[in-house]
């Protein structure tokens, strides 16, 4: 027995180094990972006769948080859709967030981690990059998306913006890394690398996609008291409206410079509006997990924002929207509270860290979190399976890093 709990502990150990490179490959290369991964804990675990989860700062609203998701079923008008997309998809989150958090093993894991989300990046934007020169991308053969005549990368992903949302999520880690920690050649190596994600960023010309790494860089300098960096970001907002192409100042006239429009079109602004009336119709509960877009026709209003029509079938553009409509207010409130104490944890964490490296990680890794929400308020970027689970991957990445604070070390650190 000892021998196959050495497999799957191999197993475990692997498939978390792997799940953030497969994200920038294919869903389907993410699905094996995730599944050896959990097949394999769980089977470890069963084995070992031990209690199969850590206790996180975020246990108590992760929970609740299942629990009013499980409750939102009763208004559901498809529960197989709730249970397979929603109620089972949440679960196999919380397995991988609260799996990472255990499982972490050491500074060594950490760096191979921290490799193979920098592979993803160099593989997916060198991906986009090919896509813009050639019209096919290298992966999939997914030609580019053209928009007010800019030709914008979707890489392997289904499109530009969710391009952007997996590049906003682990850029900043890279970016931080290479701001902060490497020195001589390895910093050259790591700042190439970031110039690699920043070209794939740029070429989606996804502006949630640009908010969230600007915030988030805002963040890191702010926290470094880094005034280079800030007054790097100021002079660039300054700047800006002169340096946008042409297409784009262009777009930004004929929507009277309103900054609403501007960042979310008068589509998403429509959908926003149809979201209130899911909310308006079952504020608590919700409508039930994952029929946002089954739901959406039947709330469409007869006159649209800007006499926008829009489709059928659309998803909330908005991950607090969608979840309020999905799951109610209740389960929104339970969210924000989540991401308090997942924030909160991360600052106490980052005190109590006396390893340089581990800092600096832990720093990158809180500003791909905010990177993640704030790309959230223009994007359902939560309910998009293949990059949803990014965000607990971080988090429980985050919390694990409580192992390796005074007093907490692991043996042989």
């Amino acid at each position: 027995m000892l021998r196959i709990i050495k497999y799957l502990d191999c197993i475990i150990y692997w498939s978390i180094v792997m799940i953030p490179f497969s994200i920038s490959i294919a869903p389907a290369l993410l699905s094996i990972s995730t599944g050896f991964l959990i097949i394999s804990f769980l089977t470890k675990k069963i084995l070992k006769k031990e209690q199969i989860f850590t206790r996180t700062a975020i246990n108590v609203p992760l929970l609740l948080l299942f629990l009013i998701t499980c409750l939102s079923i009763f208004n559901s008008i498809n529960y197989a859709d709730s249970l397979k997309g929603g109620i089972f998809k949440l679960m196999r989150y919380a397995f991988i967030f609260l799996i990472i958090v255990e499982e972490l093993k050491d500074e060594r894991h950490i760096k191979r981690i921290i490799f193979a989300m920098g592979a993803g990046i160099i593989v997916a934007s060198s991906d986009g990059i090919w896509q813009v020169l050639t019209g096919r991308d290298f992966i999939r053969g997914y030609v580019p998306v053209v928009n007010i005549g800019l030709v914008r990368a979707t890489a392997s992903f289904k499109d530009s913006n969710v391009f952007g949302v997996y590049l906003s999520a682990i850029a900043p880690l890279i970016f931080g890394l290479a701001l902060y920690y490497f020195k001589n050649k390895k910093k050259i190596v790591i700042f190439l690398v970031s110039f690699i994600a920043l070209v794939g960023i740029l070429l989606t010309y996804s502006r949630p996609t640009l908010l969230a790494i600007y915030i988030a860089l805002f963040f890191l300098g702010i926290v470094r008291k880094d005034r280079v960096l800030i007054g790097f970001l100021i002079i660039l907002t300054l700047i800006s409206p002169f340096i946008l192409p042409k297409s784009v100042k262009e777009w930004a006239k004929e929507v009277q410079y309103n900054p609403l429009r501007f960042m979310c079109n008068d589509d998403r602004i429509a959908v926003y509006r149809n979201s209130l009336n899911m909310i308006k119709d079952h504020p608590f509960v919700g409508l039930g997990a994952n029929t946002y877009m089954k739901n959406y026709k039947k709330y469409r209003g007869p006159v649209e924002y800007r006499n926008i029509v829009t489709k059928d079938y659309m998803y909330a553009h908005n991950n607090f929207l969608h979840m309020a409509a999905e799951i109610g207010l209740i389960g929104l409130g339970i969210f924000i509270w989540l991401l308090y104490k997942l924030f909160r944890e991360c600052k106490n964490i980052y005190k109590r860290l006396d390893n340089h490296y581990l800092k600096i990680v832990l720093l990158s890794l809180t500003a791909c979190l905010i990177a993640f929400p704030v790309n959230g308020l223009m994007e359902s970027s939560l309910y998009y399976s293949r990059v949803a689970i990014i965000f607990w991957y971080l988090a429980g990445f985050s919390l694990a890093l409580n192992k390796f604070t005074h007093g907490n070390k692991p043996e042989g650190h």
